[in-house]
């Protein structure tokens, strides 16, 4: 005589489920995020971004207290109370600088990854760029009350 066959209990369909889920976010996490190389090099560029930055606010605290811009990131550097990072983290090339006119100039990077599509925090909008070499013109601004040195 044939033994019943017995019904699929509820631990069975539990733990199916919980193995299904668990499938489930992985493959989402995995799609989301971003690799671990790619990671590192959106790090890198937000550091680029942010070196930027304070070479331009430097160059503003500058060009209010000396009516003009520096001839070189060096001559800006070398003022008292000025540490910056002039140097690419990757590649340590220099970041590039030049002066269009008295109060306009260009700072230039190289960078690994094209970030104008993303949207993020408004102040980087402006500091948006395409994959490789990118350069930011700006307009020298006067500081309200420039930091003496």
């Amino acid at each position: 005589m044939k033994k019943p066959r017995k019904a699929i209990n509820v631990r069975s369909i539990v733990a199916i489920g919980l193995v299904v889920a668990v499938l489930a976010v992985v493959i989402i996490g995995v799609t989301l995020l971003d690799s671990p190389a790619q990671e590192r090099l959106r790090r890198l560029d937000e550091r680029r971004v942010d070196d930027l930055r304070s070479i331009s606010a430097e160059l503003d605290i500058y060009w209010t207290r000396a009516g003009t811009l520096p001839s070189s990131l060096e001559d800006l550097s070398s003022e008292p109370g000025v540490f910056l990072e002039l140097y690419d983290p990757e590649t340590s090339r220099p970041y590039e600088y030049r002066v269009l006119d008295s109060k306009i100039y260009e700072l230039c990077a190289e960078f690994a990854r094209d970030t104008a599509g993303e949207q993020g925090r408004p102040y980087r909008d402006y500091w948006s760029h395409s994959q490789g070499r990118h350069c930011f013109e700006l307009k020298s601004q006067a500081v309200e009350r420039p930091l003496e040195r």
